[in-house]
C-alpha cells in the first residue's frame, strides 16, 4: 500500500521568500480572489486553455480547506489539510489538468485525492472522474466536501492508488500526484490505448514530470518540467532502489550540464531544479565558470518571481553545517517592492513532521559584479530532516547568475 503525499516544504515555497503572505483574505470576495489569483500566479506562469482557467475562476479553493486555512485560500502556495497532507498549490493542479487535454467526453483517474481539489477542477471540464485516496480521514472528508458542493459525476474511493480503479477502467486520462520511482503496470493497462497520463516520476527528491501516451500497449513519454513530488511511506517507497542519504546531502546538478529538453516547443530547461521561474539557461562556455552553462534569472518588476529550487534530506543529528562553494554573478541588482525583497540563497529546514523549524540565508547580493567564487556556511538545526534549497532574485530586480554549486556536510 502507498501513502502518496506532496511535499510541503517545496510547495509552500512556491512563493519568493519576501513575498510570502503577510495577511489574510476575506473570503466574502473569493471570486475576485480567485480571478487575480489566475491572473498573476496561473495564466501568467503559462497555463493557457481558457476552459481550465474558467474551472480555476469558479471552484472555491477555500471549502477543501481545513477552517484554520482558508485565510490563505487564494495564494499559490499548498497548505496543510491534516495527516501530513497538503492541497496542491493552484498553478500545479492547472498546470498538470491542461497537460492532459481535458475533453468534455473524458473518463478521468486521479490518484491521491487528498482534499478533493484537483477533482473539483477536473469535474466541470470532463465527463467522469474517479479519484482514489489511501488516507481514510482525508478521504471521508473530500467526499463529503465534494458531494456537499454538488459536484455529481466525481466518484471516490479510499485504498491503494497504484492499483487504481480496474472496474472503472479503461479511463481516457489519468493524474497521478504521488511520485512513482516507475509508472504502476495497473496503470498503464488501464490506461485506454491513445489515452494520456501525466505522473511526477524519479528518486525521492529528483524528479520529472512527464506526460505519457499510450501506443499499442506501450508508454510513449514526453518530459514536461522538473517536480517535486514525493511519496513519503508505504510499501512503494521502501521498495525504492534508490533512497535519499541524509548524512550526505548533495545538491542535485548545481552545475547545471544536465537539461531536461522538453521538445522544439519549449527552451531547454536544467534538470533538478523546480518551480523555475525567470530563469534563463546559458550555454556559453567561454563565460561559464564551470563547464558550458549556467544560470540567469532576470526581473524588471519588483514583487515578481525569479527564484528556482530543489530539495534533500539532511539528519541535524549528524550534520552540524553545510557548506556551500559556488559562482555568482550580478548586474543591477535592486530591491523589490520592500525593502526585504533582495537576492538570498536560502536553507529552509524541516523536522520529522515537516514542519519549519528554521530559515538560513547567504547573502544578499546586490549592484553590479563579475563573476565571484565564494564558499559559505549555514547552521543545520538539531531537529532538520529535510531541507528546501532556493536560489534567485526573490523579488529583487536585475539580473543574478549561478553555476558551480556544491554542497558539503560537515559532521
Amino acid at each position: 500500500m502507498l501513502d502518496c503525499r506532496l511535499i510541503l516544504s517545496f510547495l509552500i515555497l512556491f512563493a519568493p521568500l519576501a513575498a510570502r503572505p503577510t495577511q489574510a483574505q476575506s473570503l466574502r470576495n473569493w471570486r475576485q480572489l480567485a480571478d487575480k489569483l489566475v491572473a498573476e500566479e496561473v495564466a501568467s506562469a503559462g497555463v493557457t486553455n481558457e476552459r481550465v482557467l474558467r474551472a480555476m475562476r469558479e471552484t472555491p479553493r477555500h471549502e477543501f480547506m481545513p477552517a484554520n486555512q482558508r485565510r490563505l485560500a487564494y495564494y499559490d502556495m499548498a497548505l496543510p489539510i491534516g495527516d501530513e497532507q497538503t492541497i496542491s498549490p493552484p498553478f500545479v493542479v492547472a498546470y498538470m489538468t491542461q497537460e492532459i487535454d481535458p475533453q468534455p467526453t473524458d473518463r478521468v483517474l486521479e490518484i491521491g485525492t487528498g482534499s478533493g481539489y484537483q477533482a473539483a477542477i477536473l469535474s466541470p471540464l470532463v465527463q467522469d472522474v474517479y479519484t482514489i485516496e489511501i488516507v481514510e480521514s482525508l478521504g471521508k472528508r473530500a467526499a463529503r466536501t465534494l458531494k456537499k458542493l454538488d459536484y455529481k459525476n466525481v466518484h471516490t474511493r479510499i485504498g491503494d492508488g497504484y492499483l487504481g480503479w480496474p472496474e472503472a477502467a479503461p479511463f481516457d486520462k489519468i493524474i497521478v500526484t504521488c511520485s512513482p520511482e516507475k509508472v504502476p503496470q495497473p496503470l498503464v493497462d488501464q490506461l485506454r490505448d491513445g489515452g494520456l497520463m501525466i505522473v511526477p516520476v524519479g528518486e525521492r527528491y529528483k524528479q520529472n514530470l512527464y506526460l505519457f501516451r499510450k501506443r499499442g500497449g506501450e508508454l510513449e513519454s514526453e518530459a514536461l518540467k522538473a517536480t517535486l513530488f514525493v511519496p513519503m511511506t508505504g510499501e512503494a517507497e521502501a521498495q525504492r532502489e534508490v533512497l535519499p542519504d541524509p548524512l550526505h546531502p548533495q545538491l542535485a546538478n548545481g552545475s547545471f550540464e544536465e537539461v531536461l529538453d522538453s521538445g522544439a516547443d519549449e527552451e531547454p530547461q536544467p534538470a533538478g531544479w523546480h518551480y523555475q521561474r525567470q530563469l534563463e539557461l546559458n550555454s556559453d562556455a567561454a563565460t561559464a565558470p564551470n563547464g558550458s552553462r549556467y544560470v540567469t534569472f532576470k526581473n524588471d518588476e519588483p514583487g515578481l518571481a525569479a527564484h528556482a529550487l530543489q530539495g534533500f534530506a539532511v539528519d541535524g543529528r549528524k550534520i552540524s553545517k553545510l557548506q556551500l562553494d559556488y559562482s555568482v554573478r550580478g548586474k543591477n541588482i535592486g530591491p523589490g517592492s520592500r525593502p526585504s525583497e533582495w537576492p538570498f540563497i536560502v536553507f529552509t529546514f524541516y523536522d520529522d513532521r515537516r514542519g519549519v523549524i528554521d530559515e538560513a540565508t547567504i547573502g544578499p547580493f546586490d549592484g553590479t559584479f563579475d563573476w565571484r567564487s565564494r564558499s559559505d556556511t549555514v547552521r543545520v538545526p538539531i531537529k532538520a530532516r529535510e531541507c528546501v534549497f532556493r536560489i534567485g532574485l526573490l523579488g529583487a530586480v536585475g539580473e543574478i547568475s549561478l553555476d558551480n554549486l556544491k554542497l558539503t556536510a560537515i559532521p
